[in-house]
């Protein structure tokens, strides 16, 4: 359940995120708000996918299968 919960984070913070900082002010990184919040979840996308990886049981058992195979 939990990886169901944060594979949904960058759809609600992407999608659903948007209509609540869309302003041109503040600029960060010289992008105006909105485009920066859109570049911050695509990276932050990565890293939440990366970490379900990790922690899925389902990678864990494919790991200690190959490298049982490689022993």
């Amino acid at each position: 359940m939990l990886f169901r919960i944060m594979a949904a984070l960058p759809f609600i913070g992407i999608l659903i995120g948007i209509p609540f900082v869309n302003q041109v002010e503040p600029l960060i990184l010289g992008m105006p708000f909105v485009l920066a919040w859109i570049v911050i979840w695509i990276v932050l996308s990565a890293v939440i996918m990366g970490i379900i990886y990790r922690l899925d049981p389902a990678n864990r058992q494919a790991v200690n299968e190959a490298a049982e195979a490689r022993s």
